[in-house]
């Protein structure tokens, strides 16, 4: 989609707030984005991080910008001990003052998944206990929601704008444009510490049991569910109306 194309579309679907809001990304620094967006709803925006390979960019920002901004963190109960740790490290480094570790509803992910194996069974009702639902909690009282989703990640990613509306909320990809190379810069340039799984292969990372390491001539998420159809987690796209159809 070219410059501006997408926001000219959101203009023509009556979003004026989202097409002025992409066409800003479009012509500003990320860093500089972010910033203006912050400021302009002030309180009522939250980065959503995974404390993953990537993450520590758009924590890096944020902390220079308001290190009070509220960080949204999906504790799954199934990640691996590396990203506990990662969380603590950057929360550290970074002078992160709003941190918030999220859970499942424990009831209803024992009434689900007493034997913890949901994942193997049927791993979106799995990713909507633990993740989706969580997620829509956390995120009620926010009107923007920061991710940090890059379009070279994945062929499903390779679309992504920058911004978009998703549930009544304004949804932002700051670093969409972002490639790889962009990455690695970043992180060399203000001296991040990177995941320590990152050195074993594993360049998306998320719970334990279904992330696994990718080689450079994969995609960058080709880890994830290796093996199945599965490519997202739910709280990227509305994936949800079918886990809650099952529940009904």
């Amino acid at each position: 989609m070219s410059k501006l194309s997408h926001a000219a579309e959101q203009l023509v679907r009556g979003d004026a707030e989202i097409a002025a809001v992409e066409a800003l990304a479009e012509t500003t620094a990320t860093r500089d984005f972010l910033a203006a967006v912050i400021g302009r709803y002030a309180g009522r925006t939250a980065l959503v991080t995974s404390f993953g390979a990537e993450s520590a960019i758009l924590l890096h920002m944020i902390a220079g910008i308001d290190r009070n901004t509220p960080v949204i963190f999906l504790e799954t109960g199934k990640l691996f001990p590396e990203t506990l740790a990662y969380r603590d490290l950057l929360i550290e480094r970074l002078g992160l003052a709003d941190v918030r570790s999220v859970k499942p509803d424990w009831a209803a992910l024992l009434a689900a998944d007493p034997a913890g194996d949901l994942w193997r069974r049927d791993p979106d009702r799995c990713c909507h206990l633990r993740k989706v639902e969580p997620l829509e909690r956390a995120l009620r009282g926010f009107d923007v929601w920061i991710n940090g989703r890059k379009r070279y990640q994945s062929e499903g990613r390779s679309g992504i704008p920058l911004a978009e509306r998703a549930d009544g909320r304004i949804k932002l990809n700051p670093l969409a444009r972002w490639s790889a190379d962009d990455v690695e810069r970043y992180f060399a340039e203000h001296r991040l510490p990177r995941h320590p799984l990152e050195a074993r292969g594993y360049r998306s990372i998320s719970c334990e049991p279904c992330t696994t390491p990718s080689s450079p001539d994969e995609e960058a998420r080709a880890g994830r569910w290796r093996g199945s159809e599965k490519t997202e987690c739910g709280i990227h796209f509305d994936g949800t109306k079918l886990i809650r159809n099952q529940s009904a």
